[in-house]
Formats: structure tokens, C-alpha cells, sequence
């Protein structure tokens, strides 16, 4: 069996056609101008590659996710003259396999077509179940770290499954702080050894939490370290902590680094958090503007009102109006117990199981699980 193989280009793309001939499981069809006799052409086909001209289509990545919605049986794989991270990054997200860069590298074209040969003709492992999800704030000090750190444990509690917890907040980590653990690997081992790294290598090495199924993976010891790590790193490890967990909950860093939103990108569920006050809220309205124009399905960015007052003069009514979209959740303001279990460097759980915030915690996990799984 071989794969259907068309070029969407403006320009004679010899190099390319040569390696489509040449590699064993495509077979080139045609080189189109016309971006609309796409569709029709593949509806005929039973399994099809598309590498689309990312300059000829002025990077519509709408393009790009209307095909893969419609056709299963199509893998597309942009390429473009001038790549970046943000022009691959919206790709994965539309929806391709990849992206080759121009002029073309045969090595990058191979690894490419063996990945969507076993894809197409039945030779994949099972898709991941894994989910990931995000936890951001622009602004530092609202217990972002926090809501992510309770968020990570509970899923692992409900799920009974194997969840991970990860620093990347670069220059201010404070989970292993939270959870009072020297972990003996960190962020920076696991991005410079991604080729020792598979699923019993991170289940057997990554901090464990007491006897629970919570594994957790701190941030780097030293500024500079952070310096080297980049985003692909980042990307190569997100895709192997995939392969070994069932949740991925990343803490972030306040700013929008590349880093940052590479894990952003990459998420199913990104949960905004914010408290109940005028200058946060206007800087959670600015973050949601600017996530819904950067990614594709503006449902991903959820939000989350921290430190919550029943009685406060800024109700959720007010909060809404003012971020024009529906609160995901809210986690209630009860100093004392925050305070005894971030001090202790224990979970809110183990401080008060029936206090208001330790239910509010266990709340957002039931319906951050349930968000993930109903949207994919």
C-alpha cells in the first residue's frame, strides 16, 4: 500500500518531488496551484499527504485545520523559506504533522515521512490519552503556584493515575518549596538527556509525593541554567512526559516567554488565574486577548478567580463583564489554611480535608478532568 502523495506550491519544488519519488511509502500524484480543488482531490483518496506552501497560502492555518477536521485520512506537513517557532508551533496546533524548512534537508523530510508512514498504514502506537494542562497568571504573587500544585495532587487522587507536576517557572520555581522536596532531577538533567528518557525513566526517577501517584518535576537550580534550555527542548520533553502520565499540569512563569507559550500551545486546558480586583482583571482581559489571537480554540483559555470573597464589592457578575466570558472556576479566599499548608510544605488537604479551599480544590480537578475529556 502506498500513500497518495500532493505538493500545494506556486513554485516548482524539483528537491521535494525528488525525495517524494524517492522514499518508499509515497507516491507524488500532482503539484497544485489551487488551494480549492484540495478538497476533492483528497475525498478520492484512502490515505493522503499534503505539503503545503506555507509563503504560496500567506499561512492560513485555517486552511490547514479545515482540511485535518474534515479528513481523517490526511497528514499535512507545511513548509516555508522562513521558519520559526511560532510559525511551527501554529502549525502542530492547526493541525499538521510538521514543518520542513526551504531549502530542504533530507534527513528532516525522512524522520517526517517515516512518522506519518506509521500513522497512515497502521504501524503507530495508540494515541496518547495524556492531557495537558496549563496553569498561567501575568502577574505574580495570586497563587498561581498554589492552584497548581493542589490541582496536580487532586487529579492524581481522583484518577488513580500517574500525573506530573511541572516547574517551569524559570526564575521564581516554587513547587519543590510547596511539596518541601530536594528532588534528585530536575528540569534541565531531563531536556539535556531527552535521548535516555522514556516512560520507566520518568516514572522510577521523578520525585514522588508520600505515597501518592503524583510525580513531580523541578524547576532548574541555577539562572543560568534556564538560559540553554530551548523551546524544542521544551517541546520534546511535553511530547515524552505524554508518553508516560496521564495529566501534565505546568506551572508557568508570569511573562510570555517563548518557553511559557510553547507549553501554552501545547495544552488542552489553559487556566487563566486571576483574583477579584480591578488592575489583575484588566491584565487577565489583556491575557485572554492576546491567548484567543495566538491559538485556535479560544474554549482552551479557562479562567480561575483566586482568593475569592462571597461579599467582596467585586462579584463574579462584575468579573465577568468586565473578561466578557463565563468564570471555569473559583477557589475561596481562607488565609489561615493556605498559609499553614504553603508553610509546612504540604498540601491544603493534609492541613483541613474539609476546609472550603481543599474542596474548591478537589472541585477544580473534577471539572478540569471532565473539560479535557469531553473536548477531545
Amino acid at each position: 500500500m502506498v500513500i497518495s502523495t500532493i505538493i500545494l506550491s506556486d513554485t516548482e519544488q524539483r528537491i521535494l518531488k525528488m525525495y517524494i519519488e524517492e522514499y518508499k511509502d509515497f507516491r507524488l500524484l500532482a503539484q497544485s496551484f489551487d488551494s480549492d480543488k484540495i478538497y476533492d482531490a483528497v475525498k478520492e483518496l484512502s490515505n493522503a499527504v499534503l505539503f503545503v506552501d506555507m509563503d504560496y497560502m500567506e499561512h492560513d492555518y485555517h486552511f490547514i485545520s479545515s482540511l485535518c477536521n474534515r479528513y481523517s485520512n490526511l497528514r499535512i506537513v507545511t513548509f516555508t523559506a522562513a521558519p520559526s517557532t511560532d510559525a511551527l508551533l501554529k502549525s502542530l496546533r492547526a493541525g499538521a504533522s510538521g514543518m520542513l524548512s526551504v531549502p530542504f534537508i533530507k534527513d528532516e523530510f525522512t524522520a517526517l515521512a517515516n512518522k506519518i508512514s506509521d500513522e497512515l498504514l497502521n504501524n503507530h502506537k495508540e494515541k496518547s490519552k495524556c492531557r495537558i494542562i496549563t496553569v498561567f497568571s501575568n502577574k505574580g504573587g495570586i497563587g498561581k503556584t498554589s492552584i497548581a500544585s493542589n490541582l496536580a495532587l487532586e487529579l492524581a487522587k481522583i484518577s488513580k493515575e500517574d500525573v506530573a507536576l511541572v516547574d517551569l517557572n524559570f526564575q521564581l520555581g516554587d513547587v519543590t518549596t510547596f511539596w518541601d522536596l530536594k528532588p534528585s532531577f530536575d528540569l534541565t538533567y531531563m531536556v539535556n538527556n531527552s535521548e535516555k528518557i522514556n516512560r520507566e525513566f520518568l516514572l522510577n526517577t521523578l520525585e514522588k509525593y508520600k505515597n501518592t501517584s503524583l510525580h513531580i518535576l523541578a524547576d532548574p537550580p541555577f539562572f543560568k541554567d534556564a538560559d540553554n534550555i530551548s523551546t524544542k527542548q521544551i517541546e520534546r520533553l511535553i511530547a515524552t512526559l505524554k508518553d508516560a502520565f496521564s495529566y501534565v499540569v505546568i506551572d508557568t512563569s508570569a511573562g510570555f516567554d517563548n518557553k511559557t507559550m510553547t507549553a501554552v500551545y501545547n495544552s488542552d486546558l489553559v487556566l487563566l488565574v486571576t483574583v477579584a480586583n480591578l488592575p489583575a482583571l484588566r491584565n487577565t482581559q489583556r491575557c485572554i486577548e492576546l491567548f484567543k489571537s495566538e491559538i485556535s480554540d479560544s474554549n482552551d483559555i479557562q479562567v480561575v478567580v483566586n482568593r475569592y470573597m462571597e461579599n467582596d464589592e467585586i462579584d463574579l457578575d462584575d468579573i465577568e463583564k468586565v473578561l466578557g466570558q463565563k468564570i471555569f472556576d473559583k477557589i475561596p479566599n481562607n488565609y489561615f489554611t493556605m498559609m499553614s499548608a504553603i508553610n509546612k510544605g504540604v498540601p491544603v488537604c493534609e492541613i483541613n480535608n474539609d476546609s472550603n479551599v481543599a474542596k474548591a480544590y478537589r472541585n477544580l480537578a473534577l471539572k478540569a478532568a471532565d473539560f479535557v475529556y469531553r473536548k477531545k
